[in-house]
């Protein structure tokens, strides 16, 4: 079984360390207190065998079992199922990294499903161990102790994300292809807003319903205090993405600023390769009409006209000259020389 912890624990103190689940609520059951399971990455039997010692409703079993879950909060009867989303930074790819967890909170139980490496629940139940006055308030003070270290755990998050920020605003102007990196981050970003952003209306829904579930009123504190630390971590979020589009908006233009440029300057070497086309050309035709003449006079037949005239050869050299001069003054008005 994907058991990591079972414990029951009386006024705050770990009283029990059962062998399963089924001892558990016999223990429960006979000393009073509460009992606290932790399993990581259990399969659909051992989340049914759990459910029923519980009596767990069935449509939160399933959505337990499907998993990939929204963050939510919802009641059934006097028992929560929670989902949360908690999210690790990762340094060495520069990406966020999402899991799940499950809790389901009941009068006298809290069942955590962890399906990723985060939370650390082990750190949460060390910390409630050593402090017995707070763990004595019940599974409600277990479910404000893990919100508090998702919460906390989106630090971190916060941090690699801005970070990664500052370096697409330095690159943005100083080089090209930035805009996968900001569409990536820009997936991150909005899937980090997916997972913190209902925290905030979870929150409040705990808390209004605080004196009809008669929360002690210093767990309520606690609870306002996460409250207070995820409505600024949300609000960061939503100044990121915005910060984003800002900058894909921005990558977009200098993009099609470089593509004009780009056009223009093809633009501008067509139009010279056509001047130099021009020229060439030009000076193709000056040189072909003497060398037609000359290639004609230089057939050697015995009858062609002005073949034995006297001024025959300076009028086919001035022939020449003339018809080149001729064309260059036609190309020089055309502007093409």
């Amino acid at each position: 079984m994907a058991l990591v912890d079972n414990a029951v624990y009386v006024d705050g103190l770990r009283t029990a360390d059962p062998a399963d689940v089924t001892d558990t609520c016999e223990v429960v059951r006979d000393r009073g207190g509460m009992a606290w399971i932790g399993l990581y990455r259990p399969g659909a039997d051992e989340i049914r065998e759990i459910a029923e010692e519980f009596s767990l409703h069935p449509l939160a079993v399933d959505d337990a079992l499907a998993g990939h879950q929204r963050a939510k909060l919802e009641r059934y009867g006097d028992t929560l199922f929670v989902v949360l989303r908690p999210a690790r930074y990762l340094d060495d790819v520069e990406r966020v990294e999402f899991g799940e967890l499950h809790l389901f909170v009941g009068p006298d139980f809290v069942v955590s499903i962890r399906h990723a490496e985060s939370p650390n629940i082990a750190r949460v139940r060390r910390r409630l161990e050593g402090e017995p006055e707070l763990l004595a308030l019940g599974p409600e003070a277990v479910l404000y102790a893990i919100l508090d270290e998702v919460v906390d755990d989106y630090g971190p998050v916060i941090a690699g994300l801005e970070n990664d920020i500052d370096e697409i605003e330095d690159q943005l102007f100083a080089e090209e292809g930035v805009s996968r990196r900001i569409y990536e981050l820009s997936r991150e970003v909005i899937d980090f807003q997916r997972a913190s952003q209902p925290l905030v209306g979870m929150l409040e829904a705990l808390l209004r319903g605080s004196e009809k579930y008669q929360v002690d009123l210093e767990l309520q504190r606690y609870l306002r205090d996460v409250l207070d630390h995820t409505l600024r971590i949300v609000e960061r979020a939503g100044a990121f993405r915005a910060i984003l589009e800002n900058a894909l908006t921005v990558e977009a233009t200098l993009v099609a600023q470089r593509q004009n440029d780009e056009m223009r300057r093809m633009t501008e070497l067509n139009l010279a390769q056509n001047e130099e086309i021009k020229k060439i050309s030009s000076w193709a035709a000056i040189l072909f009409a003497p060398t037609l003449i000359g290639t004609i006079y230089g057939m050697n037949f015995d009858h062609m006209p002005e073949l034995h005239w006297t001024w025959g050869y300076p009028f086919s050299l001035a022939l020449m000259v003339g018809m080149g001069a001729a064309l260059y003054g036609v190309f020089k008005y055309r502007k093409w020389l």
